[in-house]
């Protein structure tokens, strides 16, 4: 029993129960912008990325189309792809695993993959971490959805969750003022934008805007770095 309660996976587990109850907002959130249970547990089934979901929820909430809330959730989906490019090497699943894998590949299950540095614990992290996150998560959504019939989210702070979920992907990222400069960008054109465009298009431009000023500033870090060997040979 002890072998298979390990330390990874027991972190695992608790924070897949975390990750978990936060469902309970999506679910709200989700009724309190007009869509029913049933949608809202698609969501979660299918799309299962909080990130994603709270942005599409987002643009709906503000009258925005499905198109747009659609855009504005894959543009968040982009981190997954990496992480699922990251897990295939890590982990390795074949057969229908694979597939599986790919749909419990979030950003909880791939950073306690990474975290580990025993390949068997590796498995065993992603595994169990995004597994019960997406049986909780789901769960917790139903629960969410019959509660957001009954509350107000405005009153139980739930209106709020959304940009909480945000701030809370953004704030370990801003490591450096570049970083930062970039996040204040975005926020900059988004605010500028959204009393000219509809709903929704506003965080469609600011990624485009914030995804170009982030290649440049890669572009001019590597180019940085590929000088300075040949000024030292130079010298």
């Amino acid at each position: 029993m002890r072998d298979r309660f390990t330390p990874a996976v027991v972190t695992s587990l608790s924070l897949s129960f975390a990750t978990g109850l936060y469902g309970i907002s999506f679910g709200a959130l989700a009724v309190a912008s007009g869509l029913n249970t049933w949608q809202a547990m698609v969501l979660s089934l299918v799309m299962f990325s909080g990130g994603s979901q709270f942005a599409f929820i987002g643009v709906i909430a503000t009258g925005g189309t499905g198109a747009a809330a659609t855009a504005a959730a894959s543009l968040l989906f982009v981190r997954n792809g990496i992480y699922g490019a990251q897990m295939n090497a890590l982990i390795g699943p074949g057969g229908v695993r694979k597939y599986v894998a790919a749909q419990v590949t979030i950003d909880e299950s791939a950073g306690m993959a990474s975290l580990q540095s025993d390949p068997a614990e590796q498995r065993r992290a992603f595994w169990v971490t995004g597994l019960a996150i997406l049986l909780l998560w789901n769960l917790f959504t139903f629960v969410g959805t019959q509660l957001g019939a009954t509350l107000d989210p405005a009153a139980w702070g739930l209106d709020g969750a959304a940009v909480a979920a945000f701030a809370a992907l953004l704030w370990p990222r801003l490591k450096t003022r570049d970083h930062a400069a970039i996040a204040v960008l975005g926020a900059l054109v988004t605010v500028l934008l959204i009393p000219i465009v509809p709903a929704g298009v506003p965080i469609i431009i600011a990624a485009g805007v914030s995804a170009v000023a982030g290649w440049r500033l890669a572009s001019r870090h590597l180019s940085g770095r590929a000088s300075k060997p040949e000024e030292g040979t130079e010298s």
